[in-house]
């Protein structure tokens, strides 16, 4: 299993448009260049998205492609609304809240049913993907960032994956362990990200 995961990073990477880095600022290079760096550009981004890889992870079985699967789907459907200008409240509330409660479910080793840990990263994906889509610059191509953010997204959701796997090589007894350790260490930061909302 682990050398199925890192082969699938391997593929991912490798579809990355290297081309694309090399000349920012022109047409829809520009629009997927800004959407890739969106998901990597902020703690809160980062939390959550690894956060949802750990989470498939300690699930394990369709959880590690069905939970960051409906992330990026939902996502993409909270893009169209931020580029649409349709309001969300809340928006950095439930961000931040997602680092809390993600973290929260992996410290405490909730092993819930795939179709609730997809409804609930679901929920959150909408406050991730309306923030990338609100913040979409005036002169990128939509489809471009789009895909830009989404692809970000998904890799930050394989590190997570991978990271979970990596913990859990530690051993048996430990890895869970450190698994749960990685969860409370992310919902703390978590709870940070909120009080400085307030």
């Amino acid at each position: 299993m682990t050398h199925f995961l890192f082969r699938s990073i391997a593929v991912i990477l490798s579809l990355i448009p290297v081309s694309a880095f090399a000349h920012t600022g022109v047409g829809d290079t520009a629009g997927f260049v800004h959407g890739f760096s969106h998901p990597v550009s902020g703690i809160d981004h980062i939390l959550a998205m690894v956060a949802v890889g750990i989470l498939a992870y300690q699930l394990g079985g369709r959880a590690l492609w069905l939970v960051p699967g409906t992330f990026v789907l939902v996502m993409a459907l909270g893009g169209v609304l931020g580029i649409a200008g349709v309001p969300v409240p809340y928006i950095e509330v439930g961000i931040a809240l997602s680092v809390v409660i993600l973290g929260a479910i992996i410290a405490a080793g909730v092993k819930a049913p795939v179709a609730i840990a997809m409804a609930i990263v679901g929920v959150f994906a909408i406050f991730h993907g309306h923030a990338h889509g609100a913040e979409m610059p005036v002169d990128a191509s939509g489809a471009e960032y789009a895909a830009g953010f989404m692809l970000g997204t998904a890799l930050l959701h394989m590190a997570g994956l991978a990271l979970g796997f990596l913990i859990g090589r530690i051993g048996e007894a430990r890895g869970p362990n450190f698994v749960r350790a990685a969860g409370a260490a992310t919902s703390l930061a978590g709870l940070a990200l909120l009080i400085k909302l307030f």
